[in-house]
Formats: structure tokens, C-alpha cells, sequence
């Protein structure tokens, strides 16, 4: 008889210490259970954002400025785990042309010309929509929401596609229960119809299943499934995709 997923407070921290660089106590027998409380994560990374850009704001700089702290923060708050799985991906998908040799270019630490364009390209897509909303008072809501939507979408990818490798990441945190991929949209979709509302809400969630469908077809085109590396990619071009609906409906 298989065992029915009931969501547990400690998922949270497991969350965090999965998703970002926020220190926290944290063990990961729950792992793939864990996965519910990924947009919680994002909350959290868009709230230490948020706050970076507010105090911008307090201090009287410009639009571009806000903007340039609060990616600085994302970024750092996550440990750029997303934006290296997204140069990992380019330099594996495009610079292999074997499936076996395509995994072995993701786990080469070096960075190569494909990567470096995908990171620039991401970073300065970002920064503009940041500035946007920046210059239109949304930063602080359009950044909470776009965090957690994006990462609602990885559980999803982890239950539907199986893992590109024997070992990694994806592998050791496993499979997520349905029913925890579920509870994750949910809390996401919630939590950003108070932040946002519901009509940007459902355009940014629409913008960021179309996002996660084009990039499983390409993974798995590519490589056969999903890796750490994919579900980065990902979240950061979810990302994207919510803040330019954010930027675009501001």
C-alpha cells in the first residue's frame, strides 16, 4: 500500500538548504517530499531581494541601480546555482553532439562560449525587466512572485522526466509524490494572486509552464531527461518569463 504524502513544517528548511545559500538546519531524508515547499524557498529569495531594492529605493538611486541590487541578491542568495545550471545546459545541449558527451560537457567545470552567452543574455534580460518594474514601484511583488512561480514548475519536471544520469543531484533527491508537485503550484499560485493578483498570476504561470515544456522537449531531445543542471535552467528562465509578463502588464 503506498504511503500518502503529508506535507511536514521541516520541509521548509529542507527547501532552503536545497535551493539557496541560506543557512539553516536541515536534514534530507525527505528530500523528493520536500519539493511542495519549493516556491516557499523562492519566497524566501525574493524577499531578501525584495528588501535589497526597497532599501535601494530608501537611498534615492535610480531604477537601474534598484534593479542591478536586487539581481545581485538573487543571485547570491541562491549561490548562482540556477544561472550555472543554465550555462551548463547551453554548453552541454550545443556543444556535444552525442548524448554521452553532452552529459560529460555539463559536468566539466569549465565555462564555455555557449554558457557565457546564455548567462549574459539571462542576466541582462532580468536586469531590464527589474528595471521596469523598478522605475513603476513593482520590484519588491513582481521579484516574490516570479521566485516562486518559477520554482513550482520543478517538481513537476522531476515527476514527469526521468533522470538523464545513474547519479547526481537529481538522482539522490529523487521523485517527488504528485501530490506534493500539487500542493507546491498551489502554494505558489496562491501566495502570488495576494502579491501580484490574479490576472498577472495566471499570465506568469502560463508563461512559465510554456517555458518548462520547451525546455523538458530540449533535455530530453538532448539528453534524455533531467538533470540538477536542467531543473536550474529551468527555474531561471521561469524566472524570466514571469518578470517580462510582470514588466509588460506594469
Amino acid at each position: 500500500m503506498t504511503r500518502r504524502f503529508r506535507p511536514e513544517a521541516t520541509d521548509i528548511a529542507t527547501a532552503l538548504a536545497l535551493l539557496t545559500r541560506i543557512p539553516v538546519r536541515a536534514g534530507f531524508a525527505r528530500s523528493a517530499e520536500a519539493a511542495w515547499a519549493f516556491p516557499l524557498a523562492g519566497l524566501a529569495v525574493g524577499l531578501v531581494a525584495g528588501a535589497v531594492a526597497t532599501i535601494a529605493g530608501w537611498l534615492g538611486l535610480g531604477a537601474g541601480l534598484i534593479a542591478g541590487f536586487a539581481l545581485a541578491a538573487l543571485v547570491i542568495t541562491t549561490g548562482a546555482m540556477h544561472e550555472d545550471g543554465l550555462a551548463d545546459c547551453a554548453d552541454g545541449f550545443w556543444g556535444g553532439f552525442e548524448r554521452i558527451r553532452r552529459l560529460e560537457i555539463m559536468r566539466d567545470s569549465r565555462i564555455g562560449a555557449y554558457g557565457v552567452i546564455a548567462l549574459i543574455l539571462a542576466l541582462l534580460l532580468r536586469f531590464t525587466a527589474l528595471s521596469t518594474l523598478a522605475h513603476d514601484d513593482l520590484i519588491v511583488t513582481a521579484t516574490i512572485a516570479a521566485a516562486m512561480l518559477s520554482r513550482a514548475a520543478l517538481p513537476y519536471l522531476m515527476v514527469l522526466m526521468p533522470p538523464a544520469r545513474k547519479d547526481g543531484l537529481s538522482v539522490t533527491t529523487g521523485r517527488p509524490p504528485r501530490d506534493a508537485a500539487s500542493l507546491g503550484a498551489v502554494v505558489a499560485f496562491l501566495l502570488s494572486w495576494l502579491v501580484v493578483g490574479f490576472v498577472p498570476t495566471v499570465v506568469a504561470a502560463s508563461a512559465i509552464v510554456g517555458t518548462a515544456y520547451l525546455t523538458s522537449r530540449i533535455a530530453t531531445a538532448k539528453i534524455g531527461g533531467q538533470t540538477g543542471d536542467v531543473l536550474g535552467a529551468t527555474q531561471l528562465l521561469g524566472e524570466i518569463a514571469a518578470l517580462t509578463v510582470f514588466a509588460t502588464l506594469a
